[in-house]
């Protein structure tokens, strides 16, 4: 495990984290790295959705990426502007 460090941020938010934590039966920490292993970063959801592209048999081209774009827009969009 590498070191811990700090992260700054609100008391609201802090508190969310420690409810979310308890209700899971871990720790902040935990939690937060489940978090940031768990969602990827652009470059892998490019990576992704250019494989799955390639696996239906479709070119990966402009229009494709912004169908997706468009998709997950709406998707976070009912989610209430929550990150998909």
């Amino acid at each position: 495990m590498s070191k811990p460090t700090s992260i700054k941020t609100s008391e609201a938010v802090r508190d969310r984290l420690r409810i979310l934590a308890e209700e899971r039966g871990t720790t902040i920490t935990e939690l937060l790295e489940e978090l940031a292993t768990r969602e990827l970063t652009a470059a892998e959801r490019e990576q992704r959705a250019a494989q799955a592209a390639r696996e239906l048999g479709i070119e990966y081209n402009e229009q494709v990426r912004q169908a997706g774009r468009d998709a997950w827009a709406k998707i976070r969009a009912h989610q209430g502007g929550a990150a998909a």
